[in-house]
Protein backbone atom coordinates (compact mmCIF):
# COMPACT_ATOMS: atom_id res chain seq x y z
CA UNK A 1 0.00 0.00 0.00
CA UNK A 2 1.26 3.59 -1.06
CA UNK A 3 1.05 6.37 1.37
CA UNK A 4 0.01 10.48 0.62
CA UNK A 5 2.13 13.39 0.74
CA UNK A 6 1.01 16.54 1.28
CA UNK A 7 3.42 19.73 0.09
CA UNK A 8 2.52 22.75 1.97
CA UNK A 9 4.20 26.04 2.50
CA UNK A 10 3.89 29.57 1.32
CA UNK A 11 3.55 31.35 -1.55
CA UNK A 12 5.80 30.82 -4.94
CA UNK A 13 8.45 28.57 -2.75
CA UNK A 14 8.37 25.95 -5.16
CA UNK A 15 5.41 24.07 -4.39
CA UNK A 16 4.00 22.99 -7.78
CA UNK A 17 7.56 22.78 -8.95
CA UNK A 18 8.69 20.06 -6.90
CA UNK A 19 4.71 18.60 -7.36
CA UNK A 20 5.79 18.61 -11.22
CA UNK A 21 9.20 16.54 -10.40
CA UNK A 22 7.75 14.11 -7.91
CA UNK A 23 5.05 12.70 -10.42
CA UNK A 24 7.65 12.59 -13.64
CA UNK A 25 5.14 15.48 -15.96
CA UNK A 26 3.98 18.69 -15.99
CA UNK A 27 0.35 18.29 -14.10
CA UNK A 28 0.40 21.79 -12.07
CA UNK A 29 0.62 25.46 -13.82
CA UNK A 30 4.18 27.06 -12.76
CA UNK A 31 4.69 30.64 -12.73
CA UNK A 32 6.77 33.43 -11.28
CA UNK A 33 3.20 34.88 -9.34
CA UNK A 34 2.13 33.91 -6.24
CA UNK A 35 -1.01 32.26 -5.58
CA UNK A 36 -0.91 30.48 -9.26
CA UNK A 37 -2.33 27.27 -7.16
CA UNK A 38 -5.80 27.70 -5.64
CA UNK A 39 -7.19 24.16 -6.13
CA UNK A 40 -5.19 20.84 -4.14
CA UNK A 41 -4.15 18.79 -7.22
CA UNK A 42 -3.39 15.44 -6.84
CA UNK A 43 -0.97 12.87 -8.56
CA UNK A 44 0.87 9.58 -8.38
CA UNK A 45 4.87 9.11 -8.01
CA UNK A 46 6.99 6.22 -8.26
CA UNK A 47 10.69 6.87 -7.31
CA UNK A 48 13.35 4.52 -6.16
CA UNK A 49 11.02 1.88 -5.80
CA UNK A 50 8.26 3.74 -3.45
CA UNK A 51 4.67 4.61 -4.55
CA UNK A 52 2.96 7.18 -2.99
CA UNK A 53 0.30 10.11 -3.21
CA UNK A 54 1.44 13.69 -4.01
CA UNK A 55 -1.11 16.77 -3.11
CA UNK A 56 0.14 19.78 -4.03
CA UNK A 57 -1.79 22.73 -1.85
CA UNK A 58 -2.62 26.49 -2.61
CA UNK A 59 0.13 28.59 -0.60
CA UNK A 60 -0.26 28.96 2.94
CA UNK A 61 -1.57 31.97 4.27
CA UNK A 62 -3.44 34.07 7.34
CA UNK A 63 -6.53 34.22 5.50
CA UNK A 64 -9.68 34.74 8.18
CA UNK A 65 -13.30 35.56 7.07
CA UNK A 66 -14.55 33.95 3.81
CA UNK A 67 -13.21 35.23 1.00
CA UNK A 68 -10.97 33.54 -1.96
CA UNK A 69 -7.80 33.64 0.37
CA UNK A 70 -9.98 31.64 3.04
CA UNK A 71 -11.17 29.09 1.01
CA UNK A 72 -8.22 28.22 -0.54
CA UNK A 73 -6.77 28.08 3.42
CA UNK A 74 -9.37 25.98 3.82
CA UNK A 75 -8.54 23.32 1.12
CA UNK A 76 -5.18 23.23 1.86
CA UNK A 77 -6.04 22.32 5.68
CA UNK A 78 -8.45 19.85 3.81
CA UNK A 79 -5.54 18.47 1.92
CA UNK A 80 -3.04 18.21 5.38
CA UNK A 81 -5.75 15.93 6.94
CA UNK A 82 -5.50 13.29 4.53
CA UNK A 83 -1.97 13.10 4.34
CA UNK A 84 0.22 10.69 6.04
CA UNK A 85 3.82 12.97 5.70
CA UNK A 86 3.76 16.49 5.30
CA UNK A 87 6.28 18.63 3.29
CA UNK A 88 6.90 22.02 4.44
CA UNK A 89 8.43 24.07 1.72
CA UNK A 90 10.66 27.11 2.41
CA UNK A 91 12.27 29.58 0.13
CA UNK A 92 15.79 29.13 0.92
CA UNK A 93 16.94 32.47 -1.70
CA UNK A 94 14.27 34.33 0.23
CA UNK A 95 14.51 33.29 4.09
CA UNK A 96 13.04 32.22 6.37
CA UNK A 97 9.86 34.47 7.34
CA UNK A 98 7.53 34.60 10.10
CA UNK A 99 4.93 33.27 8.14
CA UNK A 100 7.49 30.03 7.52
CA UNK A 101 7.24 29.90 11.61
CA UNK A 102 3.83 30.24 12.35
CA UNK A 103 2.89 27.22 9.54
CA UNK A 104 5.91 24.75 11.24
CA UNK A 105 4.04 25.43 14.58
CA UNK A 106 0.82 24.95 12.93
CA UNK A 107 1.92 21.38 11.38
CA UNK A 108 4.02 20.51 14.81
CA UNK A 109 0.10 20.40 16.35
CA UNK A 110 -1.25 18.02 14.14
CA UNK A 111 0.82 15.59 15.09
CA UNK A 112 1.77 13.80 11.60
CA UNK A 113 5.51 13.27 9.74
CA UNK A 114 6.81 16.64 8.80
CA UNK A 115 9.93 16.98 6.44
CA UNK A 116 11.21 20.57 6.12
CA UNK A 117 12.50 21.04 2.94
CA UNK A 118 14.60 23.55 1.58
CA UNK A 119 13.75 24.79 -2.14
CA UNK A 120 15.69 26.92 -4.54
CA UNK A 121 19.19 26.02 -3.28
CA UNK A 122 21.21 25.76 -6.39
CA UNK A 123 23.99 28.52 -5.23
CA UNK A 124 25.82 29.88 -1.73
CA UNK A 125 23.42 32.50 -1.10
CA UNK A 126 21.12 29.31 0.76
CA UNK A 127 23.77 28.41 3.11
CA UNK A 128 22.73 30.97 5.86
CA UNK A 129 19.27 29.69 5.72
CA UNK A 130 20.08 26.53 6.01
CA UNK A 131 21.59 27.42 9.29
CA UNK A 132 18.43 29.21 10.40
CA UNK A 133 16.12 25.84 9.91
CA UNK A 134 17.01 24.44 13.01
CA UNK A 135 14.97 27.40 14.61
CA UNK A 136 11.62 26.23 13.05
CA UNK A 137 12.09 22.77 15.17
CA UNK A 138 11.28 20.03 12.46
CA UNK A 139 14.74 18.82 12.37
CA UNK A 140 17.83 19.13 9.39
CA UNK A 141 16.06 20.67 6.10
CA UNK A 142 16.81 18.61 3.13
CA UNK A 143 18.09 20.39 0.34
CA UNK A 144 16.88 20.97 -3.39
CA UNK A 145 16.26 22.39 -6.13
CA UNK A 146 12.88 21.00 -7.60
CA UNK A 147 13.69 23.17 -10.90
CA UNK A 148 16.73 21.39 -11.45
CA UNK A 149 16.11 18.10 -9.98
CA UNK A 150 19.07 18.56 -6.98
CA UNK A 151 18.50 16.68 -3.72
CA UNK A 152 15.47 14.86 -4.93
CA UNK A 153 16.97 11.55 -4.19
CA UNK A 154 17.67 12.93 -0.71
CA UNK A 155 13.77 13.83 -0.23
CA UNK A 156 12.65 10.00 -1.28
CA UNK A 157 14.84 8.64 1.20
CA UNK A 158 13.23 10.77 3.68
CA UNK A 159 10.43 9.68 2.50
CA UNK A 160 10.78 6.17 2.71
CA UNK A 161 11.98 6.07 6.73
CA UNK A 162 7.71 7.16 6.78
CA UNK A 163 6.47 4.72 4.74
CA UNK A 164 4.31 1.90 5.60
CA UNK A 165 5.31 -1.55 5.48
CA UNK A 166 4.16 -3.15 2.29
CA UNK A 167 2.56 -6.48 2.70
CA UNK A 168 4.25 -9.58 1.01
CA UNK A 169 2.08 -10.15 -1.86
CA UNK A 170 2.43 -6.28 -2.76
CA UNK A 171 6.11 -6.57 -2.44
CA UNK A 172 5.82 -9.62 -5.35
CA UNK A 173 3.44 -7.86 -7.46
CA UNK A 174 0.39 -8.07 -5.63
CA UNK A 175 0.15 -11.78 -6.80
CA UNK A 176 -3.83 -13.14 -6.75
CA UNK A 177 -4.50 -16.36 -5.01
CA UNK A 178 -2.78 -19.52 -6.82
CA UNK A 179 0.15 -17.47 -8.33
CA UNK A 180 -1.73 -15.60 -10.63
CA UNK A 181 -1.42 -11.59 -11.74
CA UNK A 182 -4.13 -9.53 -9.55
CA UNK A 183 -6.64 -8.25 -12.42
CA UNK A 184 -5.83 -5.28 -14.01
CA UNK A 185 -8.37 -2.53 -12.57
CA UNK A 186 -11.30 -1.35 -15.05
CA UNK A 187 -10.11 1.77 -17.34
CA UNK A 188 -11.96 4.59 -15.71
CA UNK A 189 -14.07 7.06 -18.54
CA UNK A 190 -12.02 10.37 -18.98
CA UNK A 191 -14.58 12.89 -18.35
CA UNK A 192 -14.12 16.78 -18.64
CA UNK A 193 -16.23 19.64 -17.50
CA UNK A 194 -15.48 22.41 -19.87
CA UNK A 195 -17.90 26.09 -20.33
CA UNK A 196 -16.85 29.92 -19.97
CA UNK A 197 -15.86 31.11 -16.64
CA UNK A 198 -18.52 30.94 -13.79
CA UNK A 199 -21.02 29.52 -15.47
CA UNK A 200 -21.02 26.58 -12.35
CA UNK A 201 -18.52 24.07 -13.72
CA UNK A 202 -16.61 23.93 -9.84
CA UNK A 203 -20.20 23.53 -8.49
CA UNK A 204 -20.99 20.81 -10.66
CA UNK A 205 -17.74 18.99 -10.11
CA UNK A 206 -18.02 19.46 -6.09
CA UNK A 207 -21.82 18.15 -6.40
CA UNK A 208 -21.02 14.59 -8.19
CA UNK A 209 -17.93 13.88 -6.13
CA UNK A 210 -20.30 14.51 -3.19
CA UNK A 211 -17.64 16.85 -1.09
CA UNK A 212 -16.69 20.26 -1.57
CA UNK A 213 -13.42 19.37 -3.65
CA UNK A 214 -13.11 22.27 -5.63
CA UNK A 215 -12.92 25.89 -5.00
CA UNK A 216 -15.77 28.03 -5.75
CA UNK A 217 -16.99 31.54 -5.65
CA UNK A 218 -18.30 34.66 -7.15
CA UNK A 219 -15.31 35.22 -8.29
CA UNK A 220 -13.90 34.97 -12.20
CA UNK A 221 -11.42 32.87 -12.84
CA UNK A 222 -11.38 31.50 -9.38
CA UNK A 223 -9.94 27.60 -11.25
CA UNK A 224 -6.70 27.69 -12.56
CA UNK A 225 -5.36 24.06 -12.93
CA UNK A 226 -7.29 21.63 -14.78
CA UNK A 227 -7.49 19.69 -11.55
CA UNK A 228 -8.03 15.64 -12.32
CA UNK A 229 -10.26 13.45 -9.88
CA UNK A 230 -10.85 9.88 -9.72
CA UNK A 231 -14.28 8.96 -9.00
CA UNK A 232 -17.53 6.31 -8.99
CA UNK A 233 -20.62 6.26 -10.37
CA UNK A 234 -22.96 3.40 -10.20
CA UNK A 235 -19.73 1.29 -9.87
CA UNK A 236 -18.23 2.84 -13.38
CA UNK A 237 -14.87 4.55 -12.28
CA UNK A 238 -14.21 7.57 -13.82
CA UNK A 239 -11.38 10.02 -14.09
CA UNK A 240 -13.65 13.46 -13.89
CA UNK A 241 -11.09 16.35 -14.53
CA UNK A 242 -12.74 20.56 -13.81
CA UNK A 243 -11.16 22.69 -15.67
CA UNK A 244 -10.41 26.80 -16.06
CA UNK A 245 -13.27 28.83 -17.40
CA UNK A 246 -12.32 29.20 -21.15
CA UNK A 247 -12.56 33.27 -22.67
CA UNK A 248 -13.07 34.57 -26.33
CA UNK A 249 -9.19 34.06 -27.35
CA UNK A 250 -8.87 37.89 -27.81
CA UNK A 251 -10.06 38.35 -24.20
CA UNK A 252 -7.53 35.72 -23.17
CA UNK A 253 -5.12 38.37 -20.97
CA UNK A 254 -1.61 37.62 -19.50
CA UNK A 255 0.97 34.70 -19.36
CA UNK A 256 -0.78 32.85 -16.77
CA UNK A 257 -4.68 33.22 -17.69
CA UNK A 258 -3.02 31.66 -21.45
CA UNK A 259 -1.71 28.71 -19.50
CA UNK A 260 -4.58 27.75 -17.91
CA UNK A 261 -6.57 27.68 -21.24
CA UNK A 262 -3.91 25.66 -22.52
CA UNK A 263 -4.48 23.04 -19.75
CA UNK A 264 -7.94 23.38 -20.06
CA UNK A 265 -7.98 22.53 -23.99
CA UNK A 266 -5.45 19.35 -23.38
CA UNK A 267 -7.98 18.34 -20.95
CA UNK A 268 -10.20 18.03 -23.73
CA UNK A 269 -7.57 16.54 -26.07
CA UNK A 270 -7.32 13.80 -23.19
CA UNK A 271 -11.27 13.23 -22.79
CA UNK A 272 -13.55 10.69 -23.69
CA UNK A 273 -16.67 12.83 -22.85
CA UNK A 274 -16.98 16.44 -22.06
CA UNK A 275 -19.94 18.41 -20.30
CA UNK A 276 -20.33 21.39 -21.83
CA UNK A 277 -21.66 23.71 -18.95
CA UNK A 278 -23.88 26.74 -20.26
CA UNK A 279 -26.37 29.07 -17.96
CA UNK A 280 -29.77 28.87 -18.96
CA UNK A 281 -30.28 32.46 -18.27
CA UNK A 282 -27.34 33.13 -21.39
CA UNK A 283 -27.95 29.91 -23.01
CA UNK A 284 -25.77 28.74 -25.88
CA UNK A 285 -24.13 32.10 -27.10
CA UNK A 286 -21.21 32.49 -29.64
CA UNK A 287 -18.46 31.01 -27.30
CA UNK A 288 -20.63 28.16 -26.05
CA UNK A 289 -21.25 27.33 -29.59
CA UNK A 290 -17.39 27.31 -30.02
CA UNK A 291 -16.71 25.49 -27.41
CA UNK A 292 -18.85 22.78 -28.19
CA UNK A 293 -17.18 22.75 -32.09
CA UNK A 294 -13.61 22.43 -30.24
CA UNK A 295 -14.99 19.13 -28.59
CA UNK A 296 -16.34 18.23 -31.86
CA UNK A 297 -12.69 19.24 -34.18
CA UNK A 298 -11.07 16.96 -31.48
CA UNK A 299 -13.16 14.06 -31.90
CA UNK A 300 -14.73 13.48 -28.37
CA UNK A 301 -18.58 12.73 -27.43
CA UNK A 302 -20.08 15.69 -25.89
CA UNK A 303 -23.44 16.48 -23.45
CA UNK A 304 -24.73 19.87 -22.72
CA UNK A 305 -25.49 20.30 -19.18
CA UNK A 306 -28.05 23.34 -19.13
CA UNK A 307 -27.33 24.73 -15.26
CA UNK A 308 -29.13 27.43 -13.32
CA UNK A 309 -32.52 25.83 -14.68
CA UNK A 310 -34.34 26.95 -11.52
CA UNK A 311 -34.11 30.22 -12.36
CA UNK A 312 -35.69 30.38 -15.48
CA UNK A 313 -39.48 30.05 -16.11
CA UNK A 314 -39.99 28.81 -18.81
CA UNK A 315 -37.44 25.84 -19.09
CA UNK A 316 -39.45 24.11 -22.52
CA UNK A 317 -38.82 27.22 -24.32
CA UNK A 318 -35.14 27.76 -23.59
CA UNK A 319 -34.29 23.81 -24.22
CA UNK A 320 -36.35 24.35 -27.72
CA UNK A 321 -34.72 27.12 -28.96
CA UNK A 322 -31.10 25.81 -27.99
CA UNK A 323 -32.31 22.52 -30.01
CA UNK A 324 -33.09 24.80 -33.26
CA UNK A 325 -29.82 26.47 -32.57
CA UNK A 326 -27.49 23.47 -32.50
CA UNK A 327 -29.60 21.86 -35.52
CA UNK A 328 -28.12 25.13 -37.57
CA UNK A 329 -24.76 25.88 -35.90
CA UNK A 330 -23.53 22.89 -34.63
CA UNK A 331 -24.14 20.08 -37.74
CA UNK A 332 -21.65 18.43 -36.70
CA UNK A 333 -22.94 17.60 -33.38
CA UNK A 334 -26.86 17.32 -34.19
CA UNK A 335 -28.67 15.16 -31.60
CA UNK A 336 -26.57 15.95 -28.72
CA UNK A 337 -28.17 15.48 -25.39
CA UNK A 338 -29.31 18.74 -23.65
CA UNK A 339 -29.83 18.10 -19.67
CA UNK A 340 -31.40 20.70 -17.75
CA UNK A 341 -29.64 20.58 -14.28
CA UNK A 342 -29.07 22.59 -11.34
CA UNK A 343 -25.50 22.16 -9.93
CA UNK A 344 -26.20 24.15 -6.85
CA UNK A 345 -29.28 21.55 -5.87
CA UNK A 346 -28.08 18.61 -7.42
CA UNK A 347 -31.54 18.62 -9.93
CA UNK A 348 -30.86 16.53 -12.93
CA UNK A 349 -27.65 14.88 -11.89
CA UNK A 350 -28.91 11.25 -12.09
CA UNK A 351 -29.57 11.68 -16.03
CA UNK A 352 -26.59 14.03 -16.70
CA UNK A 353 -24.77 10.60 -15.69
CA UNK A 354 -26.86 8.24 -17.73
CA UNK A 355 -26.24 10.84 -20.78
CA UNK A 356 -22.76 10.95 -20.29
CA UNK A 357 -22.79 6.95 -20.54
CA UNK A 358 -25.22 6.56 -23.36
CA UNK A 359 -22.73 8.91 -25.53
CA UNK A 360 -19.37 7.00 -24.15
CA UNK A 361 -21.07 4.02 -25.73
CA UNK A 362 -22.08 5.72 -29.26
CA UNK A 363 -18.54 7.09 -29.47
CA UNK A 364 -17.22 3.88 -29.09
CA UNK A 365 -19.94 2.07 -31.55
CA UNK A 366 -19.33 0.01 -34.02
CA UNK A 367 -21.80 -0.91 -37.25
CA UNK A 368 -21.27 -3.69 -39.62
CA UNK A 369 -20.13 -3.72 -42.53
CA UNK A 370 -23.21 -5.09 -44.63
CA UNK A 371 -25.36 -2.60 -42.89
CA UNK A 372 -23.21 0.25 -43.88
CA UNK A 373 -23.12 -0.77 -47.82
CA UNK A 374 -27.15 -1.44 -47.63
CA UNK A 375 -27.26 2.23 -46.42
CA UNK A 376 -24.72 3.90 -49.29
CA UNK A 377 -26.89 2.08 -51.74
CA UNK A 378 -30.13 4.20 -50.28
CA UNK A 379 -28.99 7.30 -49.27
CA UNK A 380 -26.63 7.69 -52.83
CA UNK A 381 -29.85 6.28 -54.75
CA UNK A 382 -31.53 9.06 -52.94
CA UNK A 383 -29.34 11.61 -53.18
CA UNK A 384 -26.82 11.23 -56.24
CA UNK A 385 -23.23 12.61 -56.03
CA UNK A 386 -23.71 16.35 -58.00
CA UNK A 387 -21.74 16.59 -61.20
CA UNK A 388 -18.40 18.49 -61.14
CA UNK A 389 -16.45 20.00 -63.96
CA UNK A 390 -18.55 17.39 -66.20
CA UNK A 391 -18.14 14.24 -64.14
CA UNK A 392 -19.35 12.52 -61.21
CA UNK A 393 -18.09 10.78 -58.36
CA UNK A 394 -18.51 7.28 -57.81
CA UNK A 395 -18.92 5.65 -54.15
CA UNK A 396 -18.20 2.17 -54.51
CA UNK A 397 -17.94 0.95 -50.78
CA UNK A 398 -17.62 1.97 -47.02
CA UNK A 399 -16.45 0.36 -44.36
CA UNK A 400 -15.64 1.48 -40.47
CA UNK A 401 -12.30 1.89 -39.96
CA UNK A 402 -12.33 3.09 -36.48
CA UNK A 403 -14.23 3.92 -33.39
CA UNK A 404 -13.59 6.79 -30.42
CA UNK A 405 -15.00 8.64 -32.46
CA UNK A 406 -16.81 6.73 -35.22
CA UNK A 407 -14.26 6.78 -38.27
CA UNK A 408 -15.72 5.41 -41.53
CA UNK A 409 -13.59 5.19 -45.40
CA UNK A 410 -15.02 5.77 -48.69
CA UNK A 411 -13.92 4.07 -51.57
CA UNK A 412 -14.48 4.82 -55.20
CA UNK A 413 -13.87 6.74 -58.08
CA UNK A 414 -12.97 10.77 -58.08
CA UNK A 415 -13.99 11.12 -54.50
CA UNK A 416 -11.84 13.83 -53.80
CA UNK A 417 -14.60 16.51 -56.46
CA UNK A 418 -17.24 15.62 -53.43
CA UNK A 419 -18.15 18.93 -51.98
CA UNK A 420 -18.48 19.19 -48.38
CA UNK A 421 -21.97 19.59 -48.19
CA UNK A 422 -22.69 15.95 -49.72
CA UNK A 423 -19.91 14.99 -47.20
CA UNK A 424 -22.30 16.81 -44.53
CA UNK A 425 -25.23 15.16 -46.48
CA UNK A 426 -23.75 11.57 -45.79
CA UNK A 427 -22.84 12.41 -41.78
CA UNK A 428 -26.11 13.14 -41.19
CA UNK A 429 -27.48 10.72 -42.84
CA UNK A 430 -25.24 8.43 -40.88
CA UNK A 431 -26.55 9.74 -38.14
CA UNK A 432 -30.01 9.24 -38.57
CA UNK A 433 -29.83 5.84 -39.86
CA UNK A 434 -27.39 4.07 -36.81
CA UNK A 435 -28.78 6.41 -34.25
CA UNK A 436 -25.38 8.25 -33.45
CA UNK A 437 -26.58 11.84 -32.24
CA UNK A 438 -23.98 13.88 -30.35
CA UNK A 439 -20.92 12.38 -31.38
CA UNK A 440 -18.76 13.35 -34.59
CA UNK A 441 -18.53 11.45 -37.31
CA UNK A 442 -15.42 11.14 -39.56
CA UNK A 443 -15.04 10.29 -43.04
CA UNK A 444 -12.21 9.67 -45.41
CA UNK A 445 -11.84 9.53 -48.75
CA UNK A 446 -10.01 6.68 -50.01
CA UNK A 447 -9.08 5.95 -53.96
CA UNK A 448 -9.43 2.93 -55.85
CA UNK A 449 -11.91 -0.51 -55.89
CA UNK A 450 -13.35 -1.94 -52.85
CA UNK A 451 -10.43 -3.71 -50.93
CA UNK A 452 -12.89 -6.31 -50.18
CA UNK A 453 -14.00 -7.42 -53.46
CA UNK A 454 -12.53 -10.36 -54.56
CA UNK A 455 -14.13 -11.14 -57.73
Amino acid sequence: MGFTVAIVGRPNVGKSTLFNRLVGRRLAIVDDTPGVTRDRREGSARIGGLDFAVIDTAGLDEARGAGLAARMLAQTERAVADADVELLLIDARAGLTPLDAEFARRLRRHGKAVILVANKCEGKVAEATLAECHSLGLGEPIAISAEHGLGIAELVEALRRHAPTLPAAAEEGEEAAGGMPAPERARPLQLAILGRPNVGKSTLANRLLGEERMLTGPEPGVTRDAIALDWSYEGRAIRLVDTAGLRRRAKVSGRLERLSAADALNAVRFAEVAILVVEATDPLNHQDLGLASLVAEEGRALVIAVNKCDLVENRAKILREMRERIEISLHQMKGVALVPVSALSGAGLDRLMHAVFRAHALWNRHVPTAQLNRFLAEVVAAHPPPVTRGRRSKIRYITQAKTRPPSFALFGNKLEDLPESYLRYLANAMRKAFALPGVPIRLSLRRGENPYDRT
